[in-house]
């Protein structure tokens, strides 16, 4: 096994490289961003846990005067670049801050972390205090900015006055370095006070705007938000986005950083399965992993080489995107979901130009956001099977087996959490009165209504049933030892000792549906499954046979 020490949740450049952890060098960003150095702002944007937040850390210490980097880069493909090492390493001020704390179920809440954010990029340069290039009212709004005690246009406007601060101070022209900057909107989206925020960041990002004390900018986010919208009048940035190809080979590891990493570790042997769970995602022309699953999982191998892969990526966030789907009752998806669970792929038309407060305006906007954060990744046109695209259209599809593993789970909470909102009264009449009819039905009104997260096999429609029936006030067990063998589902209602037990089989043939019935029925009586639930004093138990072939299904008793 390989002795390699894995930096998973640290994202401090520094911190890896000085303290020996595994590094997959990514420098040749550096190189790449200043082959076109007149561009004076360039906002990256990725879907989270791409090394974002990692490459801005990295920027920082090779830009920053301050610092002494060379034994940072020492052995980094930015190393080879001497000429360009000696005009750029440690050579200019550095004002680097991230927006990916600003939080708040209020305003007042999450502006007070914004104005903290602010006040410690100003109390990380108090030396401008001191500063003879300061004038007494520049010094005067710092201190203010420092101590949160700016007004709002102050705080708008605290990161042009920081920048024009350090800029004359050094005499030096500031290289600014912002991460995660559409946090706070997202934020305050969520939580019902977008407008408010968005007057605030719209101030703070035209920092960025005509700024005369500047070399250059670089901005990381998730989305593009659109230039009308927070940008307005920004003409000196060039967007770079999961379309396009330039340096998507800088966010996320190649195949090949992975075969070369998993070499390192002795573990090379696991390369199918991380390709299956975390590779997948087409940016520009590049295929990529996700690293904070690469690395994640590489790290529990290392502890224990017999370790699944298992959903890393979920836990970063709520994932409520597919869940804002899903509740979306006038957009008819349905099939759609299916299909890309299936293992298909969708056209659709995206654009990466958003605004948080319109996310959900229209099936295409929803597409988008799925697209550009992660959830789903762009086909190759070399791989579609036939059929051309229109204009502006892509193909989309769920890029890996972790990323499937979140859809069926949220389609999963949403179907169960569906059916306890819902009057199910109607549902158990049929159940406790034997009228299979009805019951026939209704489920299959239900199942018309559901989405498919699995194949359709045993263990879809158990998982539809339990879901329907659960929360209702019964005592509902699934996959109960009963008898000799055990019972899909055993549903008891002690009030009225009454019970059902409830067997439960698929079939490829519609026309094999009443004769699984009849084989459903024939198991819960050779395997006596419903004689224990009568030995325990219930009057009333029924037994039900349930077939179901694709999104129908027959109910006898």
């Amino acid at each position: 096994m390989g002795e390699i020490k894995v930096p998973v949740g640290r994202s401090g450049f520094a911190d890896i490289r000085t303290n020996g952890y595994y590094y997959i060098d990514k420098s040749g960003l550096i190189k790449e961003l200043l082959r076109t150095d007149g561009t004076q702002v360039t906002l990256f944007t990725r879907p989270r846990r791409f090394g974002k937040t990692l490459n801005m850390h990295m920027l920082a210490e090779f830009f920053d005067l301050q610092k002494d980097s060379r034994a940072l880069f020492e052995g980094l493909s930015i190393s080879e670049e001497k000429e360009l090492c000696r005009e750029w390493m440690n050579q200019y001020p550095v004002l680097f801050l991230s927006f990916r704390t600003v939080d708040g179920l209020s305003f007042e809440k999450a502006y007070a972390m914004l104005a903290a954010v602010i006040a410690q990029a100003c109390q990380d340069q108090l030396y401008l205090l001191e500063s003879g290039r300061v004038n007494p009212y520049e010094r005067e709004v710092f201190h203010r900015l420092a101590s949160k005690t700016a007004t709002q246009e102050e705080l708008e406007n605290g990161l042009r006055l920081l920048s024009w601060l350090m800029a004359a101070h050094y005499e030096k022209p500031v290289i600014l370095l912002i991460d995660e900057y559409d946090v706070p909107l997202a934020k305050a989206s969520e939580k019902g006070y977008y407008p408010e925020m968005l007057e605030v960041m719209k101030g703070i990002m035209q920092t960025v705007k005509d700024n005369t004390s500047l070399k250059l900018a670089v901005v990381t986010g998730c989305l593009r938000i659109a230039k009308e919208s927070i940008f307005t009048g920004t003409n000196n940035f060039v967007s770079d986005t999961i379309n396009d190809t330039r340096l998507n080979e800088y966010f996320g590891f190649t195949q090949a950083e992975v075969d070369r990493l998993l070499e390192d570790a002795g573990l090379s042997e696991h390369g199918e399965k991380l390709r299956d769970w975390y590779d997948g995602y087409h940016f520009g022309d590049y295929d990529v992993y996700c690293p904070w699953d690469v690395m994640n999982h590489v790290k529990d191998l290392l502890l224990n080489p017999s370790m699944e892969p298992k959903n890393y990526w979920e836990n970063t966030s709520d994932n409520s995107i597919i869940r804002m789907f899903l509740e979306r009752t006038d957009f008819d998806i349905h099939d759609k979901f299916e299909t890309l669970l299936s293992g298909g792929y969708i056209k659709e038309t995206v654009t990466d130009q958003l605004t948080y407060d319109m996310l959900t305006s229209s099936e295409e906007n929803l597409w988008s956001l799925l697209y550009l954060t992660g959830y789903l990744t762009r086909m190759r046109k070399e791989e579609l099977p036939g059929g051309s695209l229109q204009p502006g259209q892509i193909a989309l599809k769920i890029p890996n087996a972790e990323i499937r593993s979140i859809f069926q789970k949220s389609v999963k909470a949403w179907f169960t959490e569906t059916s306890r909102r819902s009057n199910r009264d109607e549902l158990f009449a049929a159940l406790w009165s034997g009228d299979t009819e009805k019951l026939t039905a209704i489920l299959s009104d239900l199942l018309f209504d559901t989405i498919s997260y699995h194949d359709y096999r045993e263990s879809f429609y158990h998982a539809f049933l339990t879901g329907l029936v659960s929360g209702a006030g019964y005592q509902v067990e699934s996959n109960y030892e009963n008898g000799f063998g055990r019972a899909d589902l055993v549903i008891r209602d002690r009030r009225n000792r009454r019970a059902a037990v409830i067997e439960a089989k698929w079939t490829d043939f519609e026309k094999k549906l009443e004769q699984e019935c009849g084989n459903a029925l024939r198991q819960i009586a050779e395997r006596q499954y419903a004689k224990k639930t009568e030995r325990s004093g219930y009057r009333e138990v029924w037994s039900y046979g349930i077939a179901f072939y694709k999104k129908q299904c027959l109910v006898r008793k």
